[in-house]
This record gives C-alpha cells, structure tokens and sequence, in this order.
C-alpha cells in the first residue's frame, strides 16, 4: 500500500501519529499524520484519501472515534481539537483556546461506554513544565480541569482506556509520570515509579 503523505514539513520528516480502525467496519481505517493532516481508507488500507475540507491545522496530535450515530471523530493539533461527524468528509473546530486551561492539545481517549465522555491532555508546549487532564461529557462542548494528586511534569501526552473497565482510565505525562483513576475521573492516584519519557501507553485486562 502507498500514502502520498508529504517528504518534508517543519519539524523535518512527517510522521504517522494515530491509526484507528472503525468499529463497525473494519475495512475503515484513519491514519493522523504530524504534519500532514488525516487520511482515511476505505478498503482496508489498499487506498487512501487526504481529508481536508474545515482542518485548517495539519499539526495532528491524535485522533479517535466515538461509538455515536453517525460516529464522531476527534483530531487534535497543536492548537486545536477538530470533530467530524461525516467519516472526515468534513472537520469543525472545538475552539479550545477558549475553553481549555493551557493551550497545547494532545492525546485524546473516548469512554468506551459512553461516546459522550472525552478524556484529553494538555500542556504549555510540547515540553511544557505542567500538564492537565481535562474532561467533557458533552462532546466537547463545554471542559474540567480534572483533580490530579500532583502538578504532571510536563504536557500530559495521552491517555489509556478499554472496555474491560470504562471507568479506568491511565494519563501519562511526556516526562515519564503515569496517573490512573478508577471513577472515570472523578479522583487520581499516580504511580510511583517515574520514567525517563513515555510517548504511547496501553492497558489491558488480566
């Protein structure tokens, strides 16, 4: 297979971000590129389409799916959260900046078992010296500041979730801290060991 994704963008060699796959159709993939916006394919990654109609910022972070009707799709930039509601035929901008306590959006989780709780990271820049996790339950219309146990160490890099347990919910902090919450949100532990970096973090069900 074959994506004509850009040679070269400002940060050098653009790089594959997030891959997801449609729920329902398995045939259905998107691919979110840092920077070069998203592509979709609609035959299992045998072709693919550059999506662009309302993304302005091609700077994606990440991009995830909720399990409504029509599904909705979520892209995050450096600046931004766009949502999609016709399999990225066309994007709208949340507008964060004036919604959301620091400025740099990250990683994004859905609730596996509600697709109107979105889970994202936040920070001051890539590096940022502090990080949020913030919360919607109506998909993005209106944000919390969630109540961490500590000040993350940097931007909050992503998150980790599975149907196993909805409620449980892992954030990472680019700098290596890792906090998990068991009430989807509603309070945090973070854990003891400390790493150098993390940039992707799964969790799964013993």
């Amino acid at each position: 297979m074959a994506v004509d994704i850009a040679r070269e963008c400002s940060i050098g060699t653009p790089f594959v971000t997030s891959v997801i796959v449609d729920p329902d159709d398995h045939r259905i993939v998107w691919a979110g590129v840092e920077i070069d916006g998203v592509f979709r394919s609609l035959d299992g990654g045998d072709t693919w389409t550059h999506l662009k109609t309302g993304l302005y910022d091609p700077d994606i972070h990440a991009v995830t799916i909720a399990a409504t009707r029509p599904e909705r799709l979520y892209a995050s930039t450096a600046r931004e959260v766009f949502t999609s509601d016709d399999l990225g035929e066309s994007w709208q901008p949340l507008r964060i900046k004036e919604k959301w306590p620091l400025p740099y959006a990250r990683g994004m989780v859905v609730k596996a078992d509600d697709p109107q709780v979105l889970f994202a990271g936040c920070g001051e820049t890539t590096t940022g010296q502090k990080g949020h996790v913030l919360r919607t339950t109506d998909f993005g219309e209106t944000w919390e500041t969630l109540p961490l146990p500590t000040q993350p160490n940097a931007t909050v890099w992503g998150l980790a979730t599975h149907p196993a347990d909805a409620n449980r919910i892992v954030a990472f902090s680019l700098f290596g801290e890792v906090y998990v919450t068991e009430d989807a949100g509603v309070s945090w532990r973070k854990i003891a060991r400390e790493f150098g970096e993390i940039r992707a973090a799964a969790w799964v069900p013993n």
